[in-house]
């Protein structure tokens, strides 16, 4: 594999494939890449040798194309017009070798009207209305910085899908392949509901639904604080885990007592909601943090986490009980202590070395990829993913998402539900969420707690390559469907196993969701900025700071697990088909996956740095990367290279903003004052400054009203079952342009009778299976 990318998006992507085993080779500058200089970069810059190219001069051009000549796969990061400056566009690279896989990470696609926008993650974040999710953190009208770089971790593996589909696709093919994705990509998995809710709702004329949630948190998901300061984060979605909260801080006996709260949470009156606020806020309050944990361990059916910065997390026992956390060392750094790989293979785990340094000759390197004979006529299905069966029984979003992002690969997925349907069927208005989770499958809805249930969808996993469950542990092997039952009946299976703690450690058998996890692996508390050391001596200070931290606490910890569990479970398939392995077993544990995406911060070494903090407005990182106040409206401004600073300075006529030691975000304030959004954002980037407009549409709307997305295909128009014509949201990574067009998502059992009769059950057994309630009828 040869990186000819700069910084952590195609560093993070060639590291995962280096710690599986790619003999990965960075081309960088003299001196080495700019980007060495982020704390961050021992970990993306591990495993892999470095040699040294000028890419701006023809020696060096010369030097990356006869590297190109021996590669399988090219990777390149940065503006479109990058590959064609250094001769290595996808056609070049065919003409050099034929058989390679040519990458290309932009940060906008590669083409439309945003495509020369400087690809920083808080532009991307900004222009596309992530920042306006945040703008309800304090209560103001005002964006909120998007402090944790979602973009850059979802897009980092949906390079890695993308070469990994493409591996298979010319293994079965032959032919060349072409691998896209972009920052802009990377956004799409956060978008979790509304793109959809804005287009229902301008059909009916109506406003779109609040989809964030209300103003204060819900009781299942509340922030608690301990007597001694340290928050913690609570996710009990279910009602079961609820009570059992309720009870380890020995509060469900005394609510028990009064009339009002002897029905279901679910019908409390909103005075009861509040009275019950009110009395856990203060119950946790009377004992510190350990002790709470110690009960909720104890329990073992509460979901709750502390809030911890990233060199906390380094420690948390269920990364280190699992062997997470891995140490290494290199000549710069030291002892290195860092996350692992992005999930374990049982038959051919990561191995993980420390990487070059860019003053290291490259000794020598026989790739693989330079195989003599021409491009062959591509046979058959053109799906990168074609042939591939994956059978969903996963739930609400992180396991769901992930196999949706394998069904737009052109895997065949087959969500596995009960005659109910999955819950995330009614978290949302009009069953939203399941349309987003479940795109491009079909719907099998059986009851497996039945044995003609389970014994026809033994028959599925007998057929499947890929099975993908996020139960809790010993679920699955109660419902016949454990690893050692399908690999018995299925050798090739890839099973996949998507958790909250991982296998073995302490709390393996816990629940966990996405809240605990955002506050255990640092990215809530980034996010957080001021809320956890707000004052909260009184009652309404304490609902205020919780209040913040929630709002801090957004869904992102399930879409960063999503986008590993489709990465790892690719990666197993890609040893399978090179006779590596058979199938095996494949863990992906929520914790490791955001552990990936806090990536900046997830090591630790002598010397290093400390992990930027967001200011307590909310406004960014530095007087360079801040969003800024305009006469109309905001920008987000972001520059991090003195160059940068030289032409903000000349584009504004103040030359103190060229040294470090005379810029000062007032100053800056003061300009941006004089004119709109719009004409700041047209003004500097005409100058190649990182401006864009931060205040602008929703993401839903973005990804609705967007022509630049619509020309990139990022979206893609669908008929669904019960809402119509719908734009949907587009692929992570495109593979030789494919998904050219998307599958909706199914209703509940839309396609139980096709799949059972595919199985060879009758009409006759299949309406006895219905007549049981075994096999449900369709439903939204």
């Amino acid at each position: 594999m040869l990186d000819l990318g700069s910084g952590p998006v195609s560093g993070v992507a060639t590291a995962v494939l280096a710690d599986f085993g790619a003999d990965v080779v960075k081309v960088e500058p003299p001196g080495g890449e700019r980007f060495r200089a982020l704390a961050a970069s021992p970990l993306w810059l591990r495993g892999k040798r470095s040699v040294v190219a000028d890419l701006r001069s023809a020696a060096g051009r010369g030097v990356a194309r006869e590297l190109a000549r021996a590669c399988d796969v090219l990777v390149l990061s940065g503006p479109p017009e990058r590959a064609a400056r250094w001769q290595l566009t996808a056609d070049e690279l065919a003409q050099l070798n034929p058989r390679a896989i040519h990458c290309q990470i932009t940060p906008w696609g590669p083409r439309g009207a945003l495509a020369a926008i400087p690809g920083y993650d808080a532009l991307v974040a900004a222009r596309a209305g992530r920042m306006r999710t945040f703008g309800r953190q304090l209560r103001g009208d005002a964006p909120g910085f998007a402090a944790l770089p979602v973009a850059q971790h979802a897009c980092a593996m949906g390079a890695v899908q993308g070469i990994a589909a493409a591996l298979l696709s010319r293994a079965r093919t032959g032919r060349r392949q072409r691998v896209e994705t972009s920052l802009l990509q990377g956004l799409l998995p956060y978008d979790l509901v509304e793109l959809l809710m804005v287009q229902l709702a301008a059909r009916a004329g109506t406003a779109p639904p609040d989809v964030s949630g209300g103003d204060m948190p819900t009781l299942n998901y509340h922030p608690v604080c301990a007597s001694d300061g340290r928050w913690i984060q609570c996710g009990n979605l279910l009602e079961h885990l609820f009570f059992a909260f309720l009870d380890a801080i020995e509060l469900l006996p005394e609510l028990l007592l009064e009339q009002r709260f002897q029905s279901s949470p679910a019908q409390w009156s909103a005075e009861t909601i509040e009275a019950a606020r009110d009395r856990i806020l203060l119950r946790v309050r009377e004992r510190p943090a350990a002790e709470w944990m110690d009960a909720f361990r104890k329990s073992g059916n509460v979901a709750a986490e502390p809030y911890l910065t990233a060199q906390e997390a380094l420690a948390h026992c269920d990364l280190v009980a699992n062997g997470e956390i891995v140490t290494l060392a290199d000549a710069r750094h030291g002892e290195l202590r860092m996350i692992g790989p992005i999930a374990r293979l049982s038959a051919t785990p990561a191995r993980i070395f420390a990487g070059s340094d860019p003053a290291e000759a490259l000794r020598s390197w026989s790739g693989a990829g330079a195989e003599a004979g021409r491009e062959r006529a591509l046979e058959g299905d053109a799906r990168p993913l074609a042939g591939i069966l994956v059978l969903d029984f996963s739930t609400i979003i992180a396991g769901p998402l992930g196999a949706s992002m394998l069904a737009d690969l052109g895997a065949r997925v087959i969500k596995i539900e009960p005659p109910g349907g999955d819950p995330s069927r009614a978290l949302m208005p009009g069953g939203g969420l399941a349309t987003r989770m479940n795109g491009g499958k079909e719907s099998l809805a059986i009851d497996l707690k039945a044995s003609e249930g389970r014994a026809l969808v033994r028959r599925l996993v007998a057929r499947a390559d890929v099975l993908v469950h996020n139960f809790r542990q010993g679920v699955a092997e109660r419902l016949g469907i454990g690893f050692d039952d399908c690999i018995a009946l299925n050798p090739r299976l890839v099973w996949t196993s998507v958790s909250g703690y991982g296998p073995n450690g302490p709390d393996a058998a816990r629940p966990a969701t996405h809240p605990v996890v955002g506050a255990a692996m640092s990215g809530a508390t980034l996010q957080a900025a001021a809320a956890l050391t707000l004052p909260c001596g009184t009652l309404a200070e304490l609902r205020e700071a919780a209040r913040q931290l929630m709002r801090a606490n957004e869904a992102n910890p399930d879409p960063n697990t999503s986008c590993v569990a489709a990465s790892a479970i690719l990666l197993a398939l890609v040893a399978r088909e090179r006779g590596l392995a058979a199938g095996q077993r494949v863990d992906v544990s929520m914790l490791v996956a955001n552990a990936w995406a806090n990536a900046d911060d997830f090591l630790a070494y002598a010397g290093k740095p400390e992990r930027p903090a967001v200011d307590a407005p909310l406004r960014g990182f530095d007087v360079g990367y801040r969003l800024y106040e305009t006469r109309d409206g905001w920008v987000m401004l972001a520059i991090t290279h003195a160059r940068e600073w030289q032409r903000l300075a000349a584009a504004l006529g103040d030359p103190a903003l060229a040294s470090p030691a005379t810029r000062s975000a007032a100053a800056l304030e003061q300009h941006f004052l004089a004119r709109s959004a719009d004409e700041w954002e047209a003004l500097l980037l005409a100058q190649h400054i990182g401006c864009v407009r931060a205040d602008g549409p929703t993401p839903g709307r973005f990804w609705a009203e967007s022509a630049h997305a619509r020309e990139n295909g990022f979206v893609a128009e669908t008929r669904h079952a019960a809402h119509g014509d719908v734009l949907r949201w587009g692929a992570l990574v495109h593979v030789n342009g494919f998904p050219r067009e998307r599958a909706p998502a199914p209703l509940c059992g839309e396609h139980s009778e096709k799949l059972l009769a595919e199985l060879g059950v009758s009409p006759a057994e299949i309406a006895a299976l219905r007549a049981k309630g075994i096999v449900a009828a369709p439903s939204a």
